[in-house]
């Protein structure tokens, strides 16, 4: 099994600078943009068998483009969905910051943000969404996964068997992809955040 990894196009909430996470915000017109070049690229390069994708706008979005470019099945995992930062989804991160401030030594990984989840839940959740990924799409030979930085990054640890408490991150940028490869219970990283498709050279070709 090929695992397609892809991180959503930009967001409206990246543009008001508050605390996104399970806040329901659509594509910008530059997320899209970007997604339609990622899906050009990926069918191309790495068409999926199958996509995957989180239920948020963003993600859904994202994956609707490629799924539409590639013409394969889409399925939503409510699994896939960003952390869930409870009282903080939507708000400016300087009203975050006095109305709900962290512990002064952070935030311990078994506590749960107030109405959300805690890091370790996040984490479990995680690894659990992978294993199921890999039980059950395991007859196709290339599954793509559309989420968000923060789950990517942990589905990227379950990938590669790190600790529940590792302090491992992993960045993705704005439809950012990762190749990963099982063969023969063999994990292999292809690639990591590849952006090729966002390259200014490439944008002007296409102009």
């Amino acid at each position: 099994m090929e695992l397609l990894i892809i991180r959503h196009g930009q967001s409206e909430a990246d543009l008001l600078g508050v605390h996104e996470g399970r806040a329901d915000f659509p594509l910008t017109e530059l997320g899209k943009e970007q997604a339609k070049r990622m899906a050009e690229y990926v069918a191309i390069h790495y068409p999926p068998d199958i996509i995957l994708s989180s239920p948020l706008k963003r993600a859904q979005s994202t994956a609707f483009i490629l799924q539409k470019t590639v013409a394969c099945q889409l399925v939503e995992d409510p699994n896939l969905m960003e952390f869930n930062n409870g009282v903080l989804a939507g708000l400016s991160r300087e009203v975050a910051a006095a109305k709900y401030p962290l512990p002064k030594n952070g935030r311990p990984a078994h506590i749960r943000i107030q109405d959300g989840e805690s890091e370790l839940e996040f984490r479990f959740r995680a690894e659990r969404v992978f294993h199921k990924i890999i039980y059950e799409y395991r007859e196709f030979d290339r599954v793509a996964v559309v989420s968000h930085g923060g789950l990517i990054s942990n589905l990227l640890k379950a990938f590669l068997r790190q600790p529940p408490t590792s302090e491992l991150a992993f960045a993705t940028g704005d439809t950012g992809f990762h190749f990963l490869e099982i063969k023969n219970e063999r994990r292999v990283v292809r690639f990591l955040n590849n952006l090729e498709h966002l390259k200014a050279a490439e944008w002007g070709k296409n102009e």
